[in-house]
């Protein structure tokens, strides 16, 4: 029979050895992580544009028409919300073209890099502006972070344009200038930047 001294170590020893190896699995062991967050289908779908998006969101705005050809407090109104893009990480640009025939070959130029390009008329079809917002970031996503709004001169768009597959977006039933159009539709991009990110903005 073996001392009792002897019995105590031996207790000891395996003692001190499971508690090592209960700190060496701990330490070395990757243990499976499962994931306990529900998501609706909304934040799905968000989650899904964020992976798929890059962080620089180009937006052009091509337009017929002079660079300082419109009123002050138009060009004012529009750099105040040009600004308060920034953060979000969408760039938007205006490209003034001098007549209709620039106006196509910039769309068409657009449209071999695979930008996708969405023409402002009257007989485009409505939607509210949480649709502009779901649709804007899908438009992106569509035509690889790069997305182009097309704004006619006096006359409209050139009829050569709405010719085909291209996409019509109507800002409303009333009848705006171009310059006037251009401020509607920068302070609906960034009203969409805004929905997306869940702020007060939109109510």
């Amino acid at each position: 029979m073996l001392p009792l001294r002897v019995l105590l170590i031996a207790a000891l020893v395996a003692t001190l050895s499971y508690a090592l190896s209960l700190d060496y699995q701990r330490i070395h062991i990757k243990r499976p992580v499962i994931a306990t967050t529900r998501c609706t289908t909304s934040q799905r779908s968000t989650r899904c544009h964020q992976s798929s998006l890059s962080m620089g969101l180009d937006v052009r705005i091509r337009m017929v028409g002079r660079k300082n050809g419109g009123e002050a407090w138009l060009e004012s109104a529009y750099k105040m919300y040009d600004t308060r893009l920034k953060p979000s990480g969408l760039s938007v640009t205006t490209q003034y073209h001098k007549s209709d025939g620039e106006l196509i070959k910039g769309v068409e130029a657009d449209e071999a890099k695979n930008h996708k390009v969405i023409l402002l008329d009257p007989l485009g079809k409505l939607c509210t502006s949480e649709e502009f917002s779901e649709n804007m970031y899908n438009w992106l996503e569509a035509g690889g972070s790069r997305l182009t709004f097309v704004i006619g001169g006096a006359d409209g768009l050139p009829p050569d344009l709405k010719e085909g597959r291209r996409r019509l977006l109507s800002l409303g039933k009333l009848t705006f200038t171009h310059q006037w159009a251009r401020v509607l539709l920068v302070e609906q991009i960034y009203r969409a930047a805004e929905i997306r990110k869940g702020s007060g903005y939109h109510k």
